[in-house]
């Protein structure tokens, strides 16, 4: 049997309050616990919209069939009005996810903010942007946030520095292959770091493969990875437009003997075999923009 973790990244308001409870009972029918990662403050995503200044966002847009993906809703959210707070509009599907006993991490505060600015934000905001989604969250179910992943796996090396601070027990703000511990600035370890190792839906359908053979590719990697597999979905994604291929997806790995846990169970009980490395700016093709990865010291 071959465990990946299972990670849900939550963006948008229309992601918590309707794709959530539609993964929650996919869920909860196939016996899986996963790790959701919430963003709480206003849902001001529309305003990626500014991207499509950029060819490869609009080619990106254009081969996923951003409209059906993901709807007006959610492709205007926050441009022609102040976006809605996340945390207070569907504060009952982040609780209901609590009280299905899933693994709660803190995903963003505003994740447009955080993609588009993080790379020039001071420290001061950086802290800010963190503390203001770990009030919310924590105000939502409590204690029990045990994790944190940035949006659009955008860290700097002051974003780790920074993060060392918070009592996480891991956290999962880069793409890599094997759970580590980051070298910070000073010198000294950070909180382990638990990468995403697998592609995500918008980064490779249309271009790398049809959705007629999305499953099969992915499952496909992970019968191949050497690592430990980590795959993402998005509520906004896999929980509503994308509902039936996910949920055939899961029904495929059954039979193809791979299992799913919390991104918390793939850390070994003795971290002191971890690797230690670096995180570094890098490109994932089929994703616009940089992201953090996983660098192995030699």
């Amino acid at each position: 049997m071959k465990v990946v973790g299972l990670r849900i990244d939550v963006d948008t308001l229309k992601g918590t309050s309707i794709g959530v409870p539609n993964l929650l009972e996919i869920l909860a029918k196939h016996n899986i616990k996963a790790s959701f990662y919430f963003s709480v403050g206003p849902d001001n995503m529309g305003r990626h919209f500014w991207r499509l200044l950029r060819p490869h966002f609009l080619k990106k847009m254009l081969m996923s069939k951003a409209y059906s993906l993901y709807g007006w809703s959610i492709l205007t959210a926050g441009t022609a009005w102040p976006g809605k707070l996340i945390g207070k509009h569907a504060r009952l599907a982040i609780q209901m996810t609590k009280d299905e006993q899933h693994e709660i991490g803190m995903h963003a505060w505003d994740h447009h903010a955080w993609q588009r600015n993080i790379a020039h934000w001071p420290d001061e905001i950086i802290l800010r942007q963190i503390e203001l989604a770990m009030d919310e969250l924590i105000g939502i179910v409590g204690n029990c946030v045990t994790s944190s992943a940035v949006a659009g796996w955008r860290a700097t090396q002051r974003v780790i520095d920074i993060k060392s601070n918070f009592n996480f027990t891991y956290n999962s703000d880069c793409r890599g292959d094997t759970p580590f511990f980051p070298l910070l600035s000073d010198g000294t370890l950070g909180t382990i770091q638990v990468p995403v190792s697998l592609p995500t839906y918008d980064e490779i359908i249309g271009h790398t493969v049809s959705e007629e053979h999305y499953n099969a590719y992915i499952l496909d990697k992970i019968h191949l990875h050497s690592g430990v597999p980590v795959y993402t979905i998005h509520a906004e994604v896999e929980g509503i437009s994308k509902l039936a291929l996910f949920e055939n997806f899961l029904t495929m790995a059954t039979k193809e003997q791979i299992s799913f846990c919390p991104l918390i169970d793939l850390i070994p009980s003795s971290v002191e075999h971890l690797p230690i490395c670096s995180i570094a700016k890098g490109f994932i093709t089929g994703r616009e923009g940089w992201v953090a990865q996983q660098k192995h010291m030699v």
